[in-house]
């Protein structure tokens, strides 16, 4: 049998542009279900009682489907897919320090500012821990600006949702690790992702318990679904063969399987079959270019829907709370949305854009910068030559 052909190693040929014009679709509907699971999760949960949409979506949506309870990890499975079919391509064809810079400046000023306001809320007795606390101390909050407070034992949140960017910047650095397979072998990244969070699971679930750290687990079954997200492009893009693709495919579902089996999921045991669902979702819409994909209310909720993810559970309780009792709940969740809509266009405007720019301007000068280094060390060159070329 002959050898597999792989990619050869060139920026050029190993990643080719692959469109989604479907992406802006599906990161409307990602934040959809997202903060229809938190509503879903406090009414229910929480506050012991129902709502009206809530039945809709579980006999209309839920069930029919066979999706988890309160869709969850919805959301979270459609983000990560994306997240790895749009940024594979980035990986391999960018050199690392750009690659991370583009990642950090869109993610990271955002996500101190979030941050921030959640421990001032705590802190202030708006705002509760996501976690149990009652509060937070000074060494847990430094932690929490770097993702250290969800390793902690008992883990420490001050906001909940950050827990995907960690799993996100992990991707992120794996990627960089791995760029020479990714121009080479990309589908290998894949199969050595799911190898490795397999190992991850059976460690946390043999290793002696003060050994463990519980929230690598929750990060080894959800990075399944960014490698189903980066198995998309390679196949989209042609940059893998077939059998490779099933292969790593199959390997992730084992993955999923065994995070189900030992119980590191959260939300019942429809996980492979969420998941399933997401992944069918993804492939249809992200190349999907119809009417929708082009509506203003999708661009602008597809736009801020990272800094409407980190805002979103910042502003429900208090809201739905403060308000459910005098207009109801139906108000109390359209007041919700309308303050999460604010905040978002505040925080898109005022802190992540401004990142972005930022970075872009310290980029474009280092590159004048080396620029004008290299035209002067071109010049002493000639001059060099030119004298060396009049010697008698």
């Amino acid at each position: 049998m002959p050898a597999p052909v792989f990619l050869q190693d060139s920026p050029e040929a190993a990643a080719p542009r692959v469109d989604l014009p479907g992406a802006d679709l599906l990161r409307a509907l990602a934040v959809a279900a997202v903060i229809y699971s938190h509503i879903s999760f406090y009414v229910i949960d929480d506050l012991g009682s129902s709502w009206w949409l809530i039945d809709l979506v579980y006999g209309v949506v839920i069930e029919p489907a066979e999706l988890n309870q309160h869709l969850s990890f919805v959301g979270v499975a459609a983000f990560m897919m994306l997240t790895g079919a749009l940024v594979t391509r980035s990986a391999i064809r960018d050199r690392p320090g750009k690659f991370l810079s583009n990642r950090f400046s869109r993610l990271l000023p955002a996500f101190w500012v979030a941050i921030a306001v959640a421990i001032l809320l705590v802190r202030l007795g708006v705002n509760g821990m996501f976690s149990g606390q009652e509060g937070i101390t000074d060494v847990q909050a430094l932690l929490s600006f770097f993702f250290g407070g969800f390793f902690l034992k008992p883990e420490v949140a001050v906001l909940g949702v950050t827990w995907t960017l960690a799993v996100q910047f992990l991707f992120y650095l794996a990627c960089v690790v791995a760029r020479p397979v990714l121009r080479m072998r990309p589908v290998v990244m894949p199969l050595a992702g799911a190898a490795l969070c397999s190992l991850v699971l059976l460690y946390n679930v043999y290793a002696p318990s003060p050994y463990t750290v519980p929230m690598l687990s929750k990060i080894a079954a959800t990075l399944p679904t960014i490698f189903l997200g980066q198995i998309m492009y390679l196949a989209w893009a042609k940059r893998a063969p077939a059998r490779w693709l099933i292969v790593a495919v199959l390997a992730q579902i084992h993955v999923i399987l065994v995070a189900t089996q030992f119980r590191v999921y959260w939300a019942g045991e429809h996980y492979l079959w969420t998941i399933t669902v997401v992944a069918a979702a993804v492939v249809v819409l992200g190349r999907y270019d119809g009417p929708p994909t082009r509506w203003a209310w999708i661009r602008w909720v597809s736009t801020r829907s990272y800094v409407i993810y980190l805002a979103h559970t910042l502003v429900l309780y208090r809201v739905v709370e403060n308000a459910a009792p005098h207009t109801g709940m139906t108000v109390a969740v359209v007041l919700f949305l309308i303050a999460t809509a604010a905040v978002s266009e505040v925080g898109y405007r005022w802190v992540e854009m401004p990142g972005v720019r930022v970075v872009a301007a310290w980029r474009a000068g280092r590159a004048r910068v080396a620029s004008k280094n290299e035209l002067v060390r071109r010049h002493s060159r000639t001059r060099v030559r030119k004298i060396h070329a009049d010697r008698p």
